[in-house]
């Protein structure tokens, strides 16, 4: 089983910070700020649909912004598109705009397994990805214990369990918020040496205290997206002194013009999710 632990998108502050503080360093006389290259405003599509287990999954939205520069303080906000997600019996469910660069659908209707369309309409290009919503296992139990640390005092460890489906390749993504933590935690799993067995999921650490809520949202998803997320959390948490990536692609396709692409991925999970107070 691959485990790609305690993942979060503060990399990209931190390989700033850690830019400056060499040159800093070295010079000793003046802050250099950096001249980085800025490259095409790029459409990009946070489309999730996700299924709380327990809801009827009605409400979705999709989020729709454009890159900008790496020192911009706000993301820029795309108005004006048309979008709708078309299931593969033919039923239409349309997302409105409800604020600048914000989609909701209050009709959607999930269905396991049931592959699902995204279509775009934007700056004058048709943007499409096609997915299937995948479903997740019940979570059975939610357990803490104190786990030795070697450098200090014990820490605590809070662990969830759930029974992996027999009869298919399973890939999933957790999630885990906390106060202290200015972005979520991501945990890539899939059950290649565990296929139908119990599979347990930990979350902890030294600011990890009794009262603290931690809030876990436990998806099934496909392979696909498994690999793509694979990719982007490798990159959150590469050496900041490593060559820069490429822009990762998603399964968007712009089928207007190939060669601009949108960033993002259109992807559907079935989903847990669980607010747990440490004791």
């Amino acid at each position: 089983m691959l485990r790609l632990k305690k993942y979060n998108f503060k990399s990209k502050g931190f390989t700033l910070f850690s830019l400056l503080f060499v040159l800093l360093f070295s010079s000793c006389t003046k802050i250099v700020e950096l001249d980085l290259e800025t490259g095409d405003p790029k459409i990009v599509i946070d489309a999730e649909i996700i299924w709380e287990k327990g809801t009827s999954g009605n409400e979705q939205s999709i989020k729709i912004t454009r890159m900008a520069s790496y020192y911009s303080p706000t993301t820029p906000k795309v108005s004006g598109a048309q979008v709708r997600v078309e299931n593969s019996e033919g039923a239409i469910f349309t997302f409105n705009e409800s604020e600048p660069g914000l989609y909701v659908c209050t009709n959607f209707v999930p269905a396991i397994n049931m592959e699902y369309k995204l279509f775009v309409q934007v700056d004058g290009q048709s943007l499409t990805a096609t997915e299937k919503l995948i479903s997740v296992p019940q979570i059975d139990k939610i357990e803490q214990e104190l786990m030795p640390d070697i450098s200090g005092s014990d820490f605590i460890l809070v662990s969830f369990y759930y029974k992996d489906p027999a009869d298919q390749l399973n890939y999933y993504l957790i999630d885990y918020k906390v106060d202290y933590q200015a972005y979520p935690e991501y945990t890539l799993t899939d059950d290649e040496f565990v296929n139908g067995n119990e599979i347990n999921e930990k979350f902890g650490g030294t600011d990890l205290k009794p009262g603290k809520i931690v809030g876990i949202t436990h998806r099934g998803i496909s392979k696909n997206f498994y690999n793509y997320m694979n990719l982007i959390l490798e990159v959150a948490s590469s050496n900041p002194f490593g060559a820069v990536p490429g822009n990762i692609r998603g399964n968007i396709i712009n089928t207007t013009d190939a060669n601009n692409f949108a960033l993002g991925y259109f992807r559907l999970c079935e989903a847990n999710r669980i607010s747990y107070t440490v004791k």
